[in-house]
């Protein structure tokens, strides 16, 4: 896993450019409510509990910020290519010979294992397909779960507002009671905006596209241990997975053999 810096520096980028616009004419001990951010996050936390299972929520959020602020440095043309290099070697030792490879992706590494222990084709597919399957959708349940958060904490704010303008309208004849009472009701509309457009709703839509990226990689992986499983020929193997590839990375040259894991085979062993 790397870091994401695009996620990491957006987050940075967008507290800094709040705290510059408070700071710049004002103290920021004015835009500390604690009653108002109680409201805030302790209701957006309740109303997530209760629309997902509490084993969900708290699976999902660390999942969730793993992913948003993490990548794979793999690229997928990196799996075709480990790919056939493994085939490869099947073609000229057999598949009990890919036994003991590891490689960095623990869902291919399983899958090239399920080859060399000699399962069948319909084995491998029952469990490649049960375990992407699962992993989607543990990772959609954590962008479900920040979507829901991003839904919530507006309308807490909002909820917040209006407490704070029951409390202010209700003590019109104390003026030392008003400014607070303001203060709550303007600064839980702020941080539930804050926490919906800066946390909650881009985690959700950075997470549900990863979760299609990981769909799409898991499923040319699976194609390549199938590949593997039936010891395609490689020049036809390359041209069974390009399609899996976006067209602007699908290229005929690729490189000339695995570097993943123990051994690199050269281009003249097909």
């Amino acid at each position: 896993m790397n870091v994401d810096f695009a996620t990491l520096g957006g987050l940075v980028i967008g507290i800094s450019v709040v705290l510059l616009a408070i700071l710049t004419e004002s103290s920021i001990d004015i835009f500390i409510n604690v009653p108002g951010f109680l409201i805030v996050f302790g209701g957006t936390f309740a109303a997530t509990l209760i629309k997902f299972p509490l084993s969900g929520v708290f699976v999902s959020l660390p999942l969730g910020l793993k992913m948003a602020f993490s990548y794979e440095k793999d690229r997928p043309r990196d799996y075709i290519e480990q790919a056939v290099a493994l085939v490869k070697r099947a073609r000229r030792k057999g598949l009990v010979s890919l036994d003991g490879i590891k490689l960095r992706n623990p869902f291919f590494n399983k899958g090239v294992q399920l080859c060399a222990d000699g399962r069948e084709l319909d084995y491998i597919r029952s469990i490649l397909t049960k375990e992407m399957a699962m992993s989607i959708q543990r990772k959609e349940m954590g962008a479900n779960v920040f979507a829901a958060i991003g839904e919530a904490a507006p309308a807490f704010g909002m909820f917040g507002t209006l407490v704070g303008l029951v409390q202010m309208l209700s003590s019109m004849n104390d003026p030392s009671s008003i400014g607070r009472g303001m203060a709550v009701a303007l600064l839980t509309t702020l941080y539930g905006t804050l926490i919906a457009n800066l946390i909650g709703l881009p985690i959700a839509d950075k997470l549900a596209d990863k979760s299609r990226q990981e769909k799409e990689t898991r499923s040319l992986i699976v194609e390549c241990v199938f590949q593997i499983q039936q010891m395609q020929n490689p020049t036809a193997m390359r041209e069974i997975l390009e399609p899996y590839l976006p067209e602007k990375q699908r290229n005929p040259g690729a490189a000339e053999g695995y570097t993943g894991g123990r051994e690199t085979q050269p281009r003249h062993d097909r």
